[in-house]
């Protein structure tokens, strides 16, 4: 949910048609599959979900008026309010996200559950739920409203984005134990805890890749290891010491998580006293990333 912020910042620019209709094909699938683990999984078996979703589910419940109406209703405020804050684009998208998942849950809502087992309900729901909000992020748009808040109320306060959607989540995760059960809303929070890790695995990718920062005396030597070792190719920076005013050079490349244990054998066999820093890059495009074979 923290990554919407990072896919916010694409929407400036003038989209190709091949793009936007690429865009409106992934958007309704992750707005499918949200559907799916609501409606065939969590909502059946009196799971619901965080954010104004959750808050969809409950007053769906209490009121016996369809969900779908609620979803489109409640998250109509939080599309200007996004509309205002990060463009058109976004609030274009986001408006045919929920809509197409108002129509999805309303369809979906006369199918009987898939299990009445609420420890499977709960892990599949949270999986389906997960990567279809997942895939609508990446595509620069939103399904639930609370991260557009979240992202608003973090400018004016000194909390983080992905602090307050925890707040908020559990306050209302929490209420699920007043309408429901106090063992359905644990499972709820079981729910919640699964479908933000498939976010971030939708978000990242299944291999997470890395930026990787070395400073050493023996730069040639430790790049030429890693080109011809990992086969990766490396870019070497210039720098200068603050304290000792001397002159640097500074490896920078990427690799992909499984490649780190080795990256690191190779830093402590050419230069152990070197300096290696390295932070998860969330994508990665252009350049010569990809691989090259090691004969």
């Amino acid at each position: 949910m923290i990554f919407l912020t990072e896919a916010l910042k694409r929407q400036h620019r003038k989209l190709p048609r091949l793009i936007i209709i690429q865009r409106i094909i992934l958007i309704t699938i992750g707005a499918l599959l949200m559907a799916t683990g609501l409606e065939i999984f969590l909502i059946p078996n009196h799971v619901i979900d965080g954010g104004i979703t959750g808050i969809s589910i409950m007053l769906s419940h209490v009121t016996g008026i369809k969900l779908g109406i609620f979803l489109f209703l409640l998250n109509l405020p939080f599309v200007f309010l996004g509309y205002k804050q990060f463009g058109k684009t976004f609030a274009i998208s986001t408006v045919y996200g929920i809509i197409m998942l108002s129509i999805f849950a309303t369809y979906f809502h006369p199918i009987p559950p898939f299990t009445e087992d609420i420890l499977l309900a709960t892990i599949f729901g949270g999986i389906f739920l997960g990567i279809g909000v997942g895939i609508v992020i990446r595509n620069g748009g939103a399904l639930d409203g609370t991260e557009i808040l979240s992202i608003v109320i973090s400018k004016k306060v000194p909390f983080s984005v992905g602090e307050i959607v925890m707040f908020i989540n559990l306050f209302i995760l929490g209420s699920a134990g007043f309408v429901y059960t106090w063992d359905r809303a644990m499972y709820s929070i079981l729910a919640y805890v699964i479908a933000a890790k498939a976010i971030d695995i939708v978000i990242t990718g299944m291999e997470e890749t890395k930026s990787v920062w070395i400073i050493s005396d023996e730069a040639k030597e430790m790049g030429d290891a890693i080109n011809s070792r990992l086969g990766r190719g490396v870019t070497y920076l210039h720098g200068e010491g603050a304290f000792t005013g001397e002159d640097k050079k500074v490896i920078f490349c990427v690799i992909t998580r499984l490649e780190e244990s080795k990256l690191t054998t190779i830093v402590e066999e050419i230069d152990p006293s070197s300096f290696l820093a390295m932070a998860n890059i969330a994508e990665v495009r252009g350049g010569r990333f990809k691989k090259r074979d090691i004969h």
